[in-house]
């Protein structure tokens, strides 16, 4: 496979993804300001910018903090500018991806002005879910119309990795609050996991039950554990000779070790550290992503977080 396609089709998934959480983390939050009149909305807005890497002049009230993460078209932390990136991304890989998922992402290209017009008219949560069922669409149709080739595998890594990103920016915003302990269950559901809590449980929610839950369920596929152990997966199909001691692969140690960090953790330590934890994630995917920058992609640009980072 060509390094541009396969480079494509990572981002693909770390695009698609991250618009999904986006709007995950955002549904969350804003109900929280509507609904809640002791929630203090400057502080959630700095929360909110400071765990979406928002560092230069960021907004106070959450429907300036809707315009940054949300609609804003050349931002690629946004949802809009994620979704924009990923279908530019899907248009160099065309031969490798299904007419199904190109029409979902061209699609939804095309009706974002009108979504962005109702969101700033009437409200965002239709918008949030309309990013929630395209996601749902496209990663069905991964599933339904891809082979299980090397460009599937890129397009699972790129998910899974940013997944696991995404996860833990969601906690860390949680716990960043001023009151978290009113945010858990909005947290559950800003996963889809407040059901399968529950099941797994049986039980109230508790916060060291949900942190468990979202960091270390070895079966829920939005854990950090399990987005993990499918990220090394697709890893260890790409490059099956790192698995003999043969070749080096940085991204497989750092995806590894993050895994058997967290497969050892006893559940009675997952509050201690918490933040620190919660960074030491995002910083392995960060290491990740450049590791299998350098290992597939050979010298192509680095796709970041910030503007300036981002020029591609």
């Amino acid at each position: 496979m060509l390094s541009r396609v396969a480079e494509a089709l990572f981002w693909v998934g770390r695009y698609v993804e991250r618009a999904e959480d986006t709007a995950r983390l955002l549904d969350v939050q804003f109900h929280q300001v509507v609904e809640d009149p002791a929630t203090d909305e400057a502080e959630t807005c700095r929360v909110l910018a400071a765990v979406m890497g928002v560092e230069a002049d960021p907004p106070h009230e959450i429907r300036e903090t809707l315009e940054v993460l949300g609609y804003q078209r050349d931002n690629p932390s946004s949802i809009v500018g994620a979704l924009l990136a990923a279908r530019q991304n899907a248009r160099g890989a065309r031969e490798s991806l299904s007419a199904d998922i190109w029409e979902c992402l061209n699609t939804t290209y095309h009706e974002l002005p009108l979504r962005i017009e109702a969101a700033r008219a009437f409200g965002p949560a239709p918008f949030f879910s309309y990013v929630r069922q395209r996601a749902a669409m496209l990663g069905g149709h991964a599933e339904a119309t891809m082979s299980r080739d090397h460009g599937f595998d890129f397009l699972v890594l790129g998910r899974s990795v940013e997944r696991v990103d995404m996860t833990a920016r969601l906690l860390a915003a949680t716990v960043s609050t001023p009151s978290p302990e009113d945010g858990w269950i909005a947290t559950l559901r800003a996963c889809s996991a407040h059901e399968a809590y529950l099941r797994t449980y049986q039980r109230g929610v508790e916060p060291q039950l949900v942190l468990e839950f979202l960091l270390l369920d070895r079966l829920f596929p939005r854990s950090v554990f399990h987005a993990l152990v499918v990220g090394e997966e697709a890893l260890t199909r790409l490059d099956p000779m790192a698995t003999q001691g043969r070749a080096g692969n940085d991204a497989r140690r750092v995806i590894g070790r993050t895994r058997t960090d967290l497969e050892f953790l006893p559940s009675d330590a997952v509050l201690e550290d918490l933040p620190k934890r919660l960074h030491d994630l995002q910083t392995a995917m960060s290491e990740v992503s450049d590791a299998v920058s350098r290992r597939f992609f050979g010298d192509s640009t680095m796709i970041g977080w910030s503007l300036e980072e981002s020029r591609r």
